[in-house]
Order: structure tokens, then sequence, then C-alpha cells
């Protein structure tokens, strides 16, 4: 048995330290430094062939053979689009999100839908909790096998028994290791159980998930460096008041990093949204005021979303300026743009912003559609419900030229618009389309078209 030292790690960053302090010198968080007692052997939980395997060597990059990988299907669209296409084989996907979104709920539908040998270990949940869920999902997959069990060791026995092709952590801050002399859902023990699990899935190949737990600032819990030990980030983001669910990538080694999945919670699981326009665009009988449709990308999928604006004039003092779903510094650079360029006067004017459908939008082709439905609501008039917007609006006030513009007007055009209002600078493929491409420079060629 190796000698007992004891170090302190910030729990809410990581950082190991030599003597304790009351102020995280790397994150800054006061009273977050705990003293934990590490004693480590050279063996490790999962070890198959260690003793065995051959040392590596340095090879030449152009003598490397490349194999075809082919990605495992999770019979769920949305979920393989954000992978990537897939799962790819000894991958590793850390999964967090608020208490209650449906994380597990999430992971079990993909375990009961799959046709492949699961394994889903849940430290959370009992047997009979995990059955009643089960049983409301209406899936049945009879390759999946659970497992209550927090100590590694005695999952990677099961492991051994079972061989299966897709492993299941519900939560990896539940695990501990017999190797360290900590309690669970410490820095170290998260770090040394996650390092286990992905030893694991690098030499055999098979996929694991891991659920993950955040903070109240919504951050992933644990140190950061278990986001870089992993292959792929996803955030599971929704309000229990509302029934869609995001599910967004913040890093992903197969794949692109600005995808999106989009879900709907029923009484018997998660339903995919393969039409996100269908929720991000309010239905309405007559035309409102402060409505504009944008035409965004998120990752390799358009969208068409709406974007409510209200401008009234300030009961008090000083303006108020709010924004949910938009950056409010970029919306209070909109609002100077318009008052010095364009010549409204809405600097003693309250201005609100929305973004329907509960997503964050960071696309600056939304621009155009936050000034077209903020001049709306200041002026009084509504926008007709089949126009859309898709330009970037720069601090001289001009209509910028965005990417990928054709894939949003076939998008526009696709869903019925009838005109769209893009860069006079943008060029793009020249066809017979059934919407009219209007082309603008300035804010002001924008209000000449739409309240003339």
């Amino acid at each position: 048995m190796a000698k007992t030292k004891t170090s302190f790690f910030c729990q809410s960053c990581g950082t190991q330290f030599a003597k304790w302090s009351g102020q995280c010198t790397s994150c800054h968080e006061w009273n977050t430094i705990v003293e934990e007692i590490i004693q480590k052997e050279a063996k490790r939980a999962w070890a198959i062939n260690s003793s065995t395997k051959k040392a590596a060597k340095p090879q030449r990059i152009s003598e490397i053979e490349l194999s075809e990988q082919d990605r495992i299907s999770t019979k769920s669209e949305e979920l393989n689009r954000v992978l990537g296409g897939g799962l790819v084989r000894g991958s590793v996907v850390l999964v967090g999100g608020e208490p209650g979104v449906g994380k597990s709920t999430l992971l079990l539908q993909i375990a009961m839908l799959s046709n492949h040998k699961i394994l889903y270990v849940s430290g959370e949940e009992s047997l009979t909790q995990i059955k009643m869920r089960s049983e409301r999902l209406k899936e049945n997959n009879p390759n999946c096998y659970v497992l209550t069990e927090t100590n590694t060791q005695n999952i990677f026995r099961n492991i051994e028994e079972l061989q299966p092709e897709i492993l299941i952590i519900d939560s990896i801050q539940t695990l501990y290791t017999d190797y360290l002399d900590a309690t669970p859902g410490t820095v170290s023990q998260i770090r040394e159980s996650a390092a286990e699990l992905i030893k694991f899935a690098k030499e055999t190949a098979t996929p694991v998930f891991l659920v993950g737990h955040i903070t109240k600032d919504g951050q992933l819990a644990g140190p950061k460096i278990l986001e870089h030990m992993v292959d792929v980030v996803l955030q599971f983001e929704g309000d229990r008041n509302h029934i869609y669910r995001i599910l967004r990538v913040h890093k992903n080694r197969y794949g692109s990093a600005a995808e999106l999945g989009i879900f709907e919670m029923q009484l018997n699981g998660l339903r995919e949204v393969l039409n996100p326009s269908e929720i991000l665009i309010s239905q309405k009988e007559e035309s409102l005021s402060g409505i504009a449709i944008a035409s965004i990308i998120e990752g390799a999928r358009p969208l068409m979303i709406e974007v409510q604006a209200l401008v009234s004039t300030a009961v008090y003092g000083t303006p108020q300026r709010s924004s949910t779903g938009y950056n409010l510094k970029r919306l209070n650079m909109l609002l100077a743009v318009l008052e010095k360029r364009a010549g409204f006067k809405l600097g003693i004017k309250d201005v609100f912003l929305n973004i329907t459908g509960g997503i964050t939008v960071e696309d600056p082709s939304i621009d155009l559609a936050v000034i077209a439905a903020v001049l709306s609501s200041n002026e009084d008039e509504s926008i007709p419900q089949n126009f859309c917007f898709a330009a970037e609006v720069g601090l001289a006030g001009e209509i910028r030229p965005i990417s990928r513009i054709d894939q949003r007007i076939k998008e526009a055009e696709k869903l019925g618009y009838k005109k769209i209002f893009v860069s006079k600078y943008n060029k793009f493929e020249k066809r017979n389309n059934s919407i009219q491409i209007v082309n603008v420079s300035k804010i002001e060629d924008v209000f000449k078209h739409l309240f003339s």
C-alpha cells in the first residue's frame, strides 16, 4: 500500500494546491478549496492486458493507415445529427443539464430503442424506479441490462462478464474507486473514475455515455479537465415549465460543435421535433406589430425563428433594456446604430426583446430581424407574416452579407415565405425562386420597404 498523501483541490475548477487558502487563484471563488486524501496504487480498476501491452512507438504520419470508422445509430435522428452522424466506437459522451430536464429519460430511451446490447448503470435510482420509467416509455429492448452500482471495480467486473456494446453511466458524480481514499463527488474521484471509463472505452472500442451534474451557474460540476478528457460534451437545456428541450453541442471531436437538437417532453418520453419552425414561430390569426421572422443557421440546420420586440415610452427616468435569448450588449449596439445612423429616437424609450421557443441565438444574421421588429413596434405597424430577414447589421448602419445564403433562401421558400430581405452584397445562386429576394444596403432601405 502506498503512503497516504493529502492535497488541496478547488471544488469549482479542480485546480490543485499544496496548501489551503481562502480563495482559488484560478477561478477566484471563495471557500471552495478542500483537503482530500490521495492514496494511489500503480494498479487501476480497468487494466485488461495492461501488463502484456507493448509500449507505443512513434510512427510517420504518412505511414498511418486509416480504417473506415462506422458509426452506431442511436435510432434518434436528432441525437445522430448532433453527434455528427451517429455514435463513434470508443467515444466518450458527457451529457449535462439541470435536474429534472430529462437527461436520464433521454439516455434510457436510447437504451430502449436500440437493438444493441446496452448496460445502463445507475447510481441514483433503484431498479424499480428505472423499470417504472421504462414502462412509461412503452419501448422494449431485450438486450438492455440495468445495474445499480457506484463502485467502479464492481462495475468493471460486470462489464467483463456482460461485454456490452454501449455503456451508460448515470451519473459520473456518484461513482468512486477504491484506489482513492476520497468521498464520491470530489474532484479527485470524478477525475479518476472518468479516467478509468475513458481507458475502458478506448481499449475496447465501446461507446460510453456519462451523465454529469451542473452547478448553480449552469456549468458542468467537477473539474474542468473532465470536459477536456471526453470526446463529446452535450448540454441538455430546457425549462420544466415548458415542454420543449434543446440538446446543444459544446464540444465534438467527430463532428460540428454548432449543432442543435430539439425534443418535446411528453408523458411517454421525448418526441423528436424534426421541423423546429413549428415551435419557433407562434401561430396567430392576425398580424401584430413588433414581430419579425429571421432565417438563421444552427450547425448544418437552417431555422426560421420569430423575434418579438416591444418599444414603449420610459415611465421612469432611465429607459430599460431587456433581452431574452439574444445578447443584451448586441441589442444595445443595434439601438445605438438606429439612433446615430438612422435618426430614430430610441434613447428615451424602453426596449424589450424576446426570441420565441426558449432558444438562445448567436448567429449574427438575426440582426436585421431584430432591427425590423424594433422599428415595427416603434412605428406600431405590423410586418406581413410572409416576410423574413437574413443579414448582419454593421456599426455604420450598413447591411452586411452573411454565409450560406442559398440554404437560408431555400428554407424560407420551402416554408412558404414570399419575400426575404438580404444584403445587396451577398452572392447567391441565380435561379427561378418563388420567393422574392429584396436586396438592401442600409437600414433606411429596409424602413422604406416596410413602412413607406
